[in-house]
């Protein structure tokens, strides 16, 4: 069986589609999945089981990359295209069967199950390997506890104060705890992270220094995650970790951390959003038992819960 996996350029919505596709492994054990994404979420399926190919798509002018993208996909008879963008490629190459986004309304992850009919809605997931495992061993201390800090984000609107990811953690940590800070490639991330580093002085900073499914590695690793709304913050929520995220003027209901353990903190503006809060939405959450996944259609990809502040 061959598949055609049509998911996001943006980071938060293609962790969130992995659902779907895990979904599709389970369902099809045989078949062959080509996923065409941007190139920000490739790495997401970079250890993605039954993938055959993945397409990456980089945005040209006037929708020209559209071309080349048809071009490759055209030449085979699809058994599936499930597109998650609703794009006029699904209609234009050759399928037995297709499933098409169509906007309803409500969580994202209720959107994306609803292109195949699921409910409840196929648990995110993020998959990783033994290398990158051992490459996270490598770089943090053997049996410490540790905290991810996520303080970048794609808008600075979307910025919790560094000041408080510091107090937030300090208040959090038990004796060995570290603080780790996560953030994606180039100088803006690195610049976003800076304060949080300088108020953390013994934090191990993996900012820009990790491949998404090593990354994902960490956060299966880390005892506890706080972010800003973002990427890092649906792939610490697909990766098992209990997951803070932190909503500002984004909105929660659509768009919060899906996982077995994992809530939104939200409030009018970040600067609204107290170390109080996160603190006790963090204890809160610790103290709930894990929920188990044991199948894609686990109700683990719905444990989500909003504290509005």
């Amino acid at each position: 069986m061959k598949i055609l996996f049509v998911t996001s350029n943006r980071l938060g919505d293609a962790v969130l589609s992995t659902g779907l596709l895990d979904h599709l492994i389970r369902a099809h054990p045989g078949a062959r999945i080509t996923v065409v994404c941007g190139p920000v979420a490739e790495g997401v399926f970079a250890r993605m089981p039954n993938r055959d190919r993945t397409i990456v798509l980089r945005k040209l002018p006037r929708g020209r990359h559209w071309l080349p993208l048809w071009a490759a996909t055209l030449p085979h008879l699809w058994d599936l295209v499930v597109d998650i963008r609703g794009s006029a490629l699904s209609w234009l190459v050759p399928t037995r069967r297709r499933a098409v986004f169509r906007r309803t309304g409500g969580p994202k992850i209720a959107e994306l199950a609803a292109i195949l009919g699921l409910s409840p809605p196929p648990a995110p997931v993020a998959w990783t390997a033994s290398a990158d495992h051992q490459r996270i061993d490598a770089r943090l201390p053997p049996g410490r506890p540790i905290i991810a800090l996520a303080p970048t984000a794609n808008w600075a609107p979307k910025l919790w104060p560094a000041d408080r990811f510091a107090a937030a953690f300090r208040r959090l940590a038990g004796p060995d705890t570290l603080p780790v800070v996560l953030g994606g490639p180039g100088e803006a991330e690195q610049a976003m992270a800076a304060p949080v580093l300088a108020a953390l002085p013994e934090a191990i900073d993996l900012v820009g220094r990790l491949t998404l499914p090593e990354a994902a590695a960490c956060l299966q690793r880390a005892t506890l995650f706080i972010g800003n709304d973002s990427g890092l913050m649906h792939l610490a929520a697909a990766a098992g970790a209990p997951t803070i995220g932190l909503f500002g003027p984004t909105d929660a209901a659509t768009y919060g951390p899906a996982g077995p353990r994992a809530v939104a903190v939200v409030a009018g503006s970040m600067d609204a959003i107290t170390v109080d809060r996160v603190v006790a939405a963090a204890r809160a959450l610790l103290d709930q038992a894990p929920m188990a996944a044991t199948s894609s259609a686990s109700t683990a990809g719905t444990s989500r819960r909003v504290v509005s502040i």
